[in-house]
């Protein structure tokens, strides 16, 4: 079999799935199907027929049979006359109007599967028996070109890898995968939910979730006073002219909420913190000497995202930002982006993700600032990346016009990588609001300012956290560590003191006096995911201990209280 690029084998698969679609709906219309980071897609009109998911398996069968045929992708051009006429014919609409995006002067060009033709700038296998193993996922709504006032289409979601082993594991891993959903363990933990009546994308936080979140707070509250930050607490509503400085109203708009009235002024919900900072920051004149400034905020902002996008916890209309702004001069930005990056390692690894990688954007064609700045800032980036010891990829061009930047990506517990942490450059606001310090010469100087959100987002964070642990939170994290268990009524008032004692020494402890068998009060602590079970029967109370189980290594044994304990303080202290 020859060898091709992953990305190449999965384009030609969904050139595969659309002559397979062709064949059994031929008056189907098409759109696009690209390769993904996971796959591909393509993306049909099928008119007056609803496609249902077990369909899937008859088109899975029809690209089987035509990959045995090992068909030829065939390549040629047309003028633009041509094509139109050719797609004309076929009455290919969508094709056409993706024919009018094609630029002057550039090649026209298709390929051509079997029956099915397609406009495409390729590349492709060479034939259909070089694409190796293939599966179709799943089917999903989409509007055409993204947007909601465009044609509904359907879309059929697909994998393909050079051959089955490698097929075979990622589709096990898509298994594992499902049964790590937040979206699942978050109904079983009863940590969250999102209520059509409240609205979509906005989360309520039941009391389970809500201590694990509080937890997260409080470790990272103290972490960042521990680590010379200060933090700030800012409104959840600014005024018009406020967002015009920052210039979100003339580039961020559509993601912003309507605004609100009040006193004859327009008023709307932040999208973001940054602005809020700013204004503490001009509250007065700032001197050399207070520099840096390291502000940090668990700030809830508000953004519209479209319906089709919302998931869970990691796509929402309402979170709450770990956001810090460090506002330093030119001489300590090198040492300041060292200390973030050292600062966001600490924090994942302390959350047990070990395997981390950066990707540093640098300066686009169209970009504000000194070009000497940016310099200086891209070093900073590099300099601080290669300290640390992380692999990592540079995107040429691929920074913000208002600054360069690095994004962290951590690998969770089956290899699935999740962006976190951006360390993000800005010469845009600084200047817009026009914000100095006052140097050791006397003179006004325009401070550098750096974005920095570790999280991300509670919300996603915690989704990731689920997911990672699979709802098996570390004892410091679960929100509860310990469930005392009496096998029968003669244990209860035993058991019951133990858990006062247990809770006195700051652990957070169930106690099951349900009328149930001890089998199914085991299962239901399991279930939950709950770190240690002390179950008591005559024995151990005739011994004045416990019979201790743990989540990860099932049975420790008898021990007394006092032991006890001691290992729990272990794991707690210890974050494992």
């Amino acid at each position: 079999m020859a060898k091709f690029p992953l990305e190449t084998i999965r384009h030609s698969a969904s050139h595969l799935m659309a002559a397979a679609v062709l064949e059994l709906y031929p008056d189907v219309k098409f759109d696009i199907g690209p390769s993904t980071e996971d796959g591909f897609y393509y993306d049909f009109d099928f008119g007056t027929v609803r496609l249902t998911p077990e369909e899937l398996v008859k088109i899975e069968e029809k690209m089987t049979e035509l990959a045995a045929k090992k068909l030829p992708f065939t390549r040629f051009e047309l003028t633009r006359e041509e094509a139109v006429k050719l797609l004309t014919e076929k009455k290919q609409n969508f094709k056409l109007e993706r024919l009018a995006d094609i630029p002057e002067g550039e090649a026209i060009s298709f390929y051509q599967l079997g029956n099915f033709v397609d406009l495409c700038r390729g590349p492709h296998v060479d034939n259909t028996g070089d694409i190796g193993a293939f599966k179709l996922t799943s089917i999903a709504g989409s509007y055409y070109r993204g947007k909601e006032s465009n044609p509904m289409l359907t879309r059929i979601y697909g994998t393909a890898f050079s051959d089955k082993k490698e097929l075979r594991e990622y589709l096990q891993k898509i298994e594992e995968a499902k049964k790590r959903d937040h979206r699942k363990i978050g109904r079983e933990l009863d940590l969250f939910s999102v209520s059509e009546t409240v609205g979509p994308g906005l989360v309520l936080w039941h009391p389970r979730g809500a201590l694990i979140r509080n937890l997260i707070e409080t470790f990272w509250r103290g972490e960042h006073m521990a680590n010379g930050y200060d933090l700030l607490y800012t409104p959840h509503i600014g005024r018009a002219n406020l967002w015009e400085t920052s210039g979100h109203l003339g580039f961020y708009k559509d993601s912003m909420y309507s605004p609100m009235e009040i006193d004859d002024v327009d008023y709307f919900v932040k999208p973001m913190n940054c602005p809020f900072h700013i204004e503490i920051y001009k509250s007065r004149v700032r001197s050399y000497r207070e520099l840096p400034c390291r502000w940090a905020e668990l700030g809830t902002v508000y953004r519209y995202e479209k319906s089709g996008v919302l998931h869970g916890l990691m796509r929402v209309r309402g979170f709450t930002q770990d956001d810090a702004h460090i506002i330093c001069t030119p001489e300590q930005i090198e040492s300041e982006i060292e200390e973030v990056l050292r600062f966001c390692l600490h924090i994942w690894k302390t959350f047990q993700f070990k395997e981390i990688k950066a990707y540093l954007s640098t300066r686009p064609e169209k970009a504000v600032g000194d070009p000497a700045r940016w310099e200086q800032a891209q070093k900073s980036l590099v300099n601080a990346i290669e300290k640390s010891g992380l692999a990592y990829e540079v995107d040429e061009g691929g920074g913000a016009f208002y600054g360069p930047k690095i994004d962290l990506k951590v690998k969770d517990a089956i290899g699935r990588e999740w962006q976190t942490s951006t360390i993000q450059f800005d010469f845009n606001l600084p200047e817009r609001f026009q914000i100095h310090y006052i140097g050791e010469d006397g003179q006004r100087h325009q401070p550098y300012m750096v974005h920095r959100a570790l999280f991300g987002s509670l919300e996603r964070f915690f989704g990731i956290l689920i997911e990672h642990f699979a709802g098996a939170f570390p004892a410091w994290l679960a929100p509860e560590q310990v469930r005392l268990i009496p096998i029968t009524e003669r244990q209860h008032e035993y058991c019951l003191n133990a858990a006062k004692e247990l809770k006195k020494a700051g652990f957070r402890v169930e106690c099951d006096v349900r009328k149930e068998s001890m089998g199914a009060k085991i299962k239901d602590a399991r279930n939950m995911r709950i770190p240690f079970m002390a179950v008591v029967g005559d024995k151990e109370m005739q011994n004045n201990t416990f019979s201790i189980r743990s989540r990860r290594e099932d049975q420790l044994g008898e021990m007394d209280l006092a032991t006890f304990v001691k290992k729990l303080q272990n794991d707690v202290e210890n974050k494992l």
